[in-house]
Parts: structure tokens; C-alpha cells; sequence
């Protein structure tokens, strides 16, 4: 998924709100949806004691700009009426340094107060620094108004039976593919593939003549790269760390079965025609671009580029097939449990009674209704109930019943070589994923390196992380 890579500060003070809400609609960029945002009466009561009191926010910069709008109308709305400040500064969840920095002004006594980001990629990493405040009373409060989060919250949010983090909204994992090439060409559509059927498969429906490419993966140093070999390399059977998350067990030869088939989709001549032009060098919005221009049979993303295409009136839209994902040697059902974005507080916060009255008036209601309806599908209720809040949730989208029973999914799934997924948070795993380890990897194996080789190769440089995030192995 792309994340725009500027970082911009919006100030919203509680009695020149509506001013700065005039200002947000100029300009060219898209304005957020029309939602009524409301304020509920029980958090006004409670922010009672607070007025006057100010926070500093950092949010994981959204894909759709209506949405990070509408965001910002919430938190506007919430100023004005509680009688409050908020800084809030957008930042790219893609930045490989955003981990560092944040725990480096929570050391210097600098930091915002509270942030929210995805708790997959990063509140191990911010929980192993020391850096975050203890949220049980705040989750426990919360799940008897809106029922339980999303499944996978309770592996990445949780650490020795303590909640470090609040989820937030939930974003689902997905694939997608052009079901009118598959009709053509007499393929079926279905609830989920192997990788090496959607390799075929892609392969079947590229005509590079009419700028049909069926693949739509890069290898290249990005996010999207980083989950697609990382998924292929657990349907084979392998993972980075064993499942307590501290001992790394990446050369494996399931690792090395799995590197060797995504190794040859790049190099093989018999799969040249389904590779678009300039695959090798694509970055996270790149499969977005090439999605939404209509030229690509397969792309892995989460909903971005699905809500671009519903929002923008493109017509692939109408010609898209979601599904789970992909299946491998070592797994019958696909690792579909998503993640949540989600908001921590840190230690030493200034106003962290306030930051966690935010968050608690974010995740549910109109606050997160505009949210939802600026990046429909892409951002989603991570609270059961919160689903019934409104009619939009059941309605809004075909897509909205596969996205709800996601967030239920059964955990672990557990592979036949024995890692359950998710496995438990690794700050060791996080940075080394940060760190582009598989990438590189797999550009190594594309320019002439045995792929037993190049894991071993990296195994050695996974060690070496995981020893940095104070891990022996």
C-alpha cells in the first residue's frame, strides 16, 4: 500500500475549528465525505476537566486523501467542542527510520503523546524500546461498549497479558484479480489459489499486444514486495523466526523452495510476457498506477487500490475479483487476518489522559464513519460492534461481509512445518522487514545468485538484527 512520504502539521484548536475546517475543502484535492460528525455526550463529560489541555499526535499517513480529511474533520470537531488543542503531524509508515526517531524523542522527552500506527509493522519494535504506556483500562472500557477487536489485535497489541496499544480501525488483506480476462480465457473464479496456479494462470491471460500483463508483484524494495515474499516463503512452510519471535530459523529448505519459485517468475523467459514493463524497479504505489491503468491481470495489496478504483469511478472496479489470497505446500487456506491500525501512547506523554480520550472517540461512531466512507474498504471498524453503528458497514460495499468475517478469523493458522501465524510480535522480525532483508534477497537471486546461497546469506543478516534488538541466537 502507498503512504505519501511528506510529514505536515495540522493544529486544531478548540474555538477556531470551523475556520481551519473552511480552509481544509480549497484546493484541488479531494474533499471528504459529507458525515455529520458528533462529539457523544459521555466523552464530553469526561473531557470536561480536560479543557484547556492540549495533545501532540502522529498518524500514519493515509492512502486516500479524503480520508486523512476527514480525519482531520474529527479531530477538528473534537477541539471545538471539548475546548481542546490537538498537533497533529502525518508521517509515511514506510520511512525505515520512523521507529528510530519516535523512540529518540520519547528518550529526549520531545515526543507527541500519542500516535497510531500499524500495530503489525511496529508496536513490537516500540514496546521492545520501552517506549510505550500501558492502555488495558482503556481497551477493557471499550470492549464493553463495542464487543472485542479484530482477532489479530490480540497478537500484536498484547504483551504479557497487558494491552500497549488501542486498535484503531482495520485494514484487511487481500488480492485481487481482472475477472473479465479470467472469463475469456475460461478460468474460474474462486475464494482463493495456490501461488503457482495464479502464476499459470497469469501467464494464461497476458497479451503484451493489448497491454495485458497478468502479474502484478514486485520484488523491488517496498512494502508490497516485503508481503508477498514473505507470504509465499510461509505457504511453503518457512518464516523468518521460530514462534516465540526471538530465535531466527529463515534458512530452512522450505525458505529455499519458495525463494527458488519466486526467483524464477523474474528470471525464467517462459514468463516474460506477463511481467509489465519496469516490474524490477516498481515502489508501493507503483501496482496502484499500473492497477488503475488497466493493464494488470493480478495484484496483492490491501484496499487502496480498491478504494481508489470505487471512489474515481475507474472502471476496473467493476471488473475485479477479491479474494483471500494464495495457498502453498504447507498451508490448505490463506493467511488473511490483516492488521489494525492503532494508536499507543507514550511514555512520558504530557497529556496522556487526553490522548487516550481521542482515541477513544475516534475508533467508533461519525468520528470514524467519515474515515471509512474517504477510503471505503481500505479503512474498517476494528470493534465488533462498531459494524452495526451504521448502515454503511452492511451496505456500503459488496466487499463489506468478507472484510467483517476477516476480523473473526480464526488464530493461529498453523503451517504443516508447525509456525502459527501470527506468530508472536518480533521486534527482531519487524526490523529486519524494515530493513528490506527479503528484497534484497531476492535481487540477489535475480542477478545470478543460487537461491540456497542467498538465503543462507540472509539468514546471517537476520542474525545480525535480531542481536541488535538484544536477541542471541
Amino acid at each position: 500500500m502507498e503512504e505519501k512520504t511528506d510529514l505536515s502539521r495540522r493544529t486544531f484548536l478548540g474555538m477556531s475549528a470551523l475556520g481551519v475546517l473552511g480552509l481544509a475543502g480549497c484546493g484541488g484535492s479531494p474533499a471528504p465525505p459529507q458525515v455529520d460528525v458528533q462529539v457523544p455526550q459521555a466523552l464530553l463529560d469526561q473531557a470536561a476537566s480536560l479543557r484547556g489541555g492540549s495533545v501532540g499526535m502522529l498518524s500514519q499517513k493515509l492512502y486516500a486523501e479524503a480520508a486523512n480529511k476527514a480525519l482531520d474533520r474529527s479531530l477538528q470537531v473534537f477541539a471545538e467542542a471539548t475546548g481542546t488543542t490537538i498537533r497533529n503531524d502525518l508521517v509515511s509508515g514506510d520511512a525505515g527510520d520512523m521507529v528510530a526517531k519516535m523512540d529518540a524523542e520519547v528518550r529526549s522527552g520531545t515526543s507527541r503523546d500519542f500516535a497510531f500506527v500499524s500495530d503489525r509493522r511496529f508496536v513490537g519494535q516500540l514496546h521492545n524500546l520501552g517506549a510505550l504506556t500501558d492502555v488495558t483500562d482503556v481497551v477493557e472500557e471499550m470492549r464493553k461498549l463495542y464487543g472485542d477487536p479484530a482477532t489479530e489485535a490480540a497478537t500484536y497489541c498484547v504483551f504479557g497479558g497487558r494491552w500497549f496499544a488501542i486498535p484503531y480501525h482495520f485494514i484487511a488483506s487481500a488480492m485481487y484479480l481482472r475477472k473479465d480476462w479470467y472469463q475469456e480465457k475460461g478460468l474460474p473464479l474462486k475464494p482463493q489459489y495456490t501461488w503457482e496456479e495464479l502464476r499459470d494462470n497469469a501467464l494464461e491471460v497476458s497479451d503484451p499486444a493489448k497491454k495485458r500483463f497478468g502479474w502484478g508483484l514486485t520484488v523491488n524494495r517496498s512494502g508490497d514486495a516485503n508481503g508477498f515474499i514473505a507470504n509465499v516463503i510461509n505457504c511453503y512452510g518457512g518464516a523468518i523466526a521460530d514462534n516465540t519471535g526471538t530465535k531466527v530459523v529463515f534458512d530452512s529448505p522450505e525458505t529455499v523452495a519458495a525463494v527458488t519459485f519466486i526467483g524464477d517468475i523474474y528470471t525464467n523467459p517462459k514468463y516474460t510476457p506477463m511481467l509489465p514493463p519496469g516490474i524490477g524497479s516498481w515502489t508501493d504505489s507503483s501496482n496502484n498506477e499500473n492497477w488503475l491503468a488497466q493493464i494488470l491481470g493480478l495484484t496483492l495489496n490491501q484496499f487502496s487500490v480498491y478504494a481508489d478504483s470505487k471512489t474515481k469511478n475507474n472502471p476496473v472496479y467493476g471488473n475485479t475479483h477479491v479474494f483471500n489470497g494464495a495457498t502453498g505446500p504447507a498451508l490448505d487456506k490463506p493467511l488473511a487476518f490483516g492488521e489494525s491500525n492503532s494508536f499507543v501512547v507514550f511514555k512520558g506523554a504530557k497529556n496522556p489522559d487526553l490522548a487516550k480520550l481521542v482515541a477513544k472517540y475516534m475508533v467508533s461512531g461519525s468520528a470514524l464513519l467519515g474515515v471509512a466512507k474517504g477510503a471505503p474498504c481500505l479503512v474498517n471498524p476494528s470493534w465488533d460492534k462498531v459494524w452495526d453503528s451504521d448502515p454503511y458497514y452492511s451496505s456500503g460495499d459488496p466487499a463489506f461481509p468478507a472484510l467483517r468475517e476477516q476480523t473473526r478469523t480464526p488464530l493461529p493458522v498453523t503451517t504443516k512445518t508447525g509456525f502459527a501465524f501470527p506468530q508472536a510480535p518480533s521486534p527482531g522480525e519487524q526490523a529486519a522487514t524494515a530493513a528490506y532483508l527479503l528484497t534484497d534477497m531476492m535481487q540477489s537471486v535475480i542477478q545470478g545468485t543460487r537461491p540456497a546461497e542467498a538465503v543462507a546469506a540472509t539468514h546471517a543478516r537476520i542474525v545480525q538484527v535480531f542481536e541488535q534488538q538484544g536477541y542471541q541466537q
